[in-house]
């Protein structure tokens, strides 16, 4: 495998969100993204997925049974070998919405060989926290090679100081390796960023931020909802939004 090879990849799991999102994510990136890619996506039920979409197993974590969900299964995107893979990985979560061209994602130049770039968190940025909604590292070289291993070997602790894998991530990156952020005007939160205050939510729709390329949902809050309007917590009411109708196909 030439290590030049660009890959986004995403993930899908249980029945939350059917294979739907995964072909939009994949039509979006088609749309928007000029440079070469293979599209992958790592899964437990493959079925409906589009067939350009290579598809893998979701490698197993060595954690405790019945765990509450809280997304470690992302960390299996860091095995030093993940199937036949390598070069350079761009990770997108399937509820995303591209709103823009993504090349900058792939030719952002980092400072490191090692660095991980990923989304710098919004609501209390002070942390240092990433927010693995949108992350690019290098798959498959063995450039992350304890990572994996210290998570399983020491999760009771680390379940104990994070809640969710893009903590432990962000920590243990800073610690041994690189963390680097994305221009804060790349990647945007629906809630956060478009969203009109109350009481203007209810007359003002949602507005795509200038310089936006890429719109995370996160919370109660998902592409469907933000185009039919409603979803939202009383404080975040929600009217549609055609801008996201028109990106999300």
């Amino acid at each position: 495998m030439n290590q030049d090879n660009r890959y986004v990849i995403c993930m899908k799991w249980g029945s939350k969100y059917p294979a739907e999102y995964v072909n939009r994510l994949y039509n979006m990136v088609k749309r928007h993204l000029t440079l070469d890619f293979q599209m992958v996506c790592l899964t437990d039920d493959t079925t409906g997925i589009n067939p350009d979409i290579k598809c893998y197993p979701i490698p197993e974590l060595n954690l405790p049974a019945n765990l509450p969900e809280r997304g470690w299964k992302k960390l299996t995107t860091f095995k030093p070998e993940l199937y036949d893979l390598k070069g350079t990985a761009l990770f997108l979560d399937i509820d995303i919405v591209i709103v823009d061209n993504i090349d900058c994602f792939f030719t952002y130049n980092a400072k490191h060989e090692d660095s991980v770039v990923i989304i710098r968190d919004w609501k209390k940025p002070w942390r240092m926290v990433g927010n693995s909604s949108v992350y690019r590292f290098k798959i498959g070289q063995n450039t992350y090679p304890k990572l994996l291993t210290y998570f399983e070997q020491n999760f009771e602790k680390i379940r104990q100081e994070v809640r969710h894998e893009q903590a432990f991530l962000s920590n243990y990156l800073r610690e041994h390796h690189h963390l680097e952020y994305w221009d804060s005007s790349w990647c945007v939160s629906f809630k956060y960023h478009c969203l009109q205050k109350i009481p203007l939510a209810y007359f003002i729709p949602p507005k795509k931020p200038s310089g936006a390329k890429i719109i995370v949902f996160h919370g109660e809050i998902n592409p469907p909802d933000a185009i039919t309007g409603g979803g939202g917590k009383w404080y975040r009411h929600v009217l549609p939004s055609e801008w996201i109708k028109a990106a999300w196909q």
